[in-house]
């Protein structure tokens, strides 16, 4: 492959030479991480797709967050596990030497299936930004439903490969509004802390951020936050400090700095691959199989499930269908994913006792974008980080938490910009499209009006105080707000009522959702950390009372 805009030439599944390189490049990757062991070789020189006719004690759709605790849960209490993951493995390198396809250049490595990208700041100076690429099973998916792109990770390792690393712990007196049926002592006494170790969350040196050139556009969203009265909160991330250092002095590779954050990072960022899935793996009881998607679960006559999977190539194509039994069936495949699923499912009649509940509560956890322009003495930097480190909190008098967001563009642009998470209320269904045969959601568009108000309850003064101004050319159309789209999907299978108060789903002994379906559409923060403790908590009580 002489040109990285070019897809290697696939194969009708996995070859043996290909896997072998599969499987040294992700050794390499985990060895880099510090957690390489005996195990994980053998787990890994191991692991081949799953075969038809195999019989599976535990099977995961998903190897995002939910997935990964499980999986690690599962396989230190004896337990066999095998992973079923729709997008690849990521774990080659391309002809440029990179996993992943760098933020302001992407290509084939980008999105999931799409000719033309599709990235949630469309336009800049007025220009559109987004290509046309080759079909492809990139890393990023942008999937329309009515009124609303929902941004996912496709891959192992889910949205972790795809996010900005904002490891946030909802203040314990929000809890309530999140999780009602959940005891918050146990969540803050034992669950946040486990999935925060286990994430590697950590916080960036405040002495070393004050001066960093990276965070410039940070402490000038600092100071205006600050100005206008508005409390200014620094919030961990999974990035590894340690590194970006080094990055920042011109020692290692750059990855935070060389702007890598939607279409993957290669260095310093610890996804769940380098995490929960790599100790998942070292225990010798956990396979996954990329490029497989999971198009059936019914009943199998003689107890558990049979499980139908569809075995796909880089365009998109199935080149094998596989029938497995499995004892046990965790539906991980995120929000989204999770909750399309289960709804066929229960409409075409193969899991028919799913309750009501099931495609209800989805919410977008209030997200809506927008950026200010700013005066030239307050320049943002044009070397920016792409891990972000805070926040404004105005959640209790406006209804808004606002992440200082990077705008890694390589220039200097004047301009600040915000990811908001907000107490919108609105939630949306999944339902059975019978006339189609798809899953509809609908949502509609004008429901972000209340994120977008509760947003310019910060920004408004902000802009008034600073004497500034909105920008429009960030989302087309001379559009101020990002209102069409969702980096945090949550719900569709809300947890105590889809399911019991521990992700069983009612109907069915042996099924269980442990993702962010779970979660009623809001976590009044980046919702991985409360997805993670969630995952712990669930499979903990699975494992002691149902194994």
């Amino acid at each position: 492959m002489s040109d990285p805009s070019i897809p290697p030439n696939d194969s009708k599944g996995f070859s043996r030479r290909g896997f072998i390189a599969r499987t040294s490049s992700i050794l390499g990757a985990v060895a880099l991480a510090g957690h390489t062991t005996a195990a994980t070789a053998r787990a890994a020189t191991a692991a081949a797709p799953i075969e038809t006719g195999a019989q599976v004690s535990a099977l995961i759709i998903g190897t995002g967050y939910g997935g990964s605790v499980a999986a690690l849960r599962l396989a230190q209490a004896g337990v066999d596990v095998h992973m079923i993951e729709m997008g690849m493995a990521w774990d080659t390198p391309g002809s440029d030497g990179k996993i992943f396809a760098n933020t302001t250049k992407p290509d084939y490595r980008s999105f999931w299936l799409r000719t033309r990208t599709k990235a949630p700041i469309s336009n800049f100076l007025g220009f559109p930004i987004d290509k046309d690429v080759p079909r492809y099973t990139g890393i990023l998916d942008a999937e329309d439903f009515n009124g609303i792109t929902v941004y996912q990770g496709r891959g192992v390792g889910g949205g972790s490969l795809v996010n900005g690393g904002m490891a946030v712990t909802p203040q314990r007196e929000r809890f309530g509004a999140v999780l009602p049926s959940v005891d918050p002592t146990e969540m803050y006494d034992v669950y946040y802390p486990r999935a925060n170790a286990g994430l590697g969350v950590s916080n960036v040196d405040q002495a070393w951020w004050e001066t960093a050139p990276c965070y410039q556009y940070a402490r000038v969203g600092r100071k205006h936050a600050q100005r206008s009265g508005f409390p200014f909160v620094f919030v961990p991330n999974v990035y590894d400090w340690d590194y970006m250092k080094k990055e920042a002095a011109g020692t290692v590779p750059k990855s935070s700095l060389d702007g890598e954050v939607l279409y993957g990072n290669n260095y310093g960022k610890k996804s769940v691959q380098k995490t929960y899935l790599a100790q998942a793996k070292a225990t010798g009881r956990v396979t996954i199989s990329p490029l497989h998607k999971v198009t059936s679960v019914a009943p199998a006559a003689g107890g558990g499930y049979t499980v139908v999977i569809d075995q796909i190539n880089t365009t998109g194509d199935t080149t094998a269908t596989k029938t497995v039994t499995a004892d046990r069936v965790f539906f991980a495949a995120g929000s989204v994913g999770t909750s399309k699923l289960l709804v066929r499912l229960k409409a075409t009649g193969l899991l028919p006792n799913l309750n009501g509940e099931v495609g209800k509560g989805w919410g977008d956890n209030g997200n809506v974008m927008c950026g200010r322009a700013n005066h030239m003495w307050d320049a943002t930097g044009k070397l920016q980080a792409s891990m972000p480190t805070a926040g404004i909190d105005n959640w209790d008098a406006g209804g808004a938490f606002a992440e200082v967001a990077p705008l890694p563009t390589g220039i200097e642009t004047y301009a600040s910009l915000y990811l908001s998470i907000t107490k919108n209320p609105n939630r949306a269904e999944f339902s059975w499209n019978a006339a189609t045969g798809t899953v509809d959601l609908s949502w509609q568009r004008a429901w972000k009006q209340p994120a977008i108000d509760m947003a310019k309850s910060i920004f408004d003064k902000i802009n008034s105080k600073e004497g500034t101004i909105y920008r429009s050319d960030l989302f087309g159309g001379g559009r101020v707000w990002g209102d069409h789209l969702t980096y945090h999907p949550l719900g569709g299978a809300v947890l105590n009522k889809a399911t019991d108060n521990y992700g069983r789903l009612h109907g069915y002994s042996g099924l269980y959702v442990i993702d962010g379906s779970l979660v009623p559409g809001n976590t009044s923060v980046n919702p991985f950390v409360t997805i993670t403790a969630l995952a712990e908590r669930n499979i903990e009580k699975i494992i002691a009372t149902d194994l």
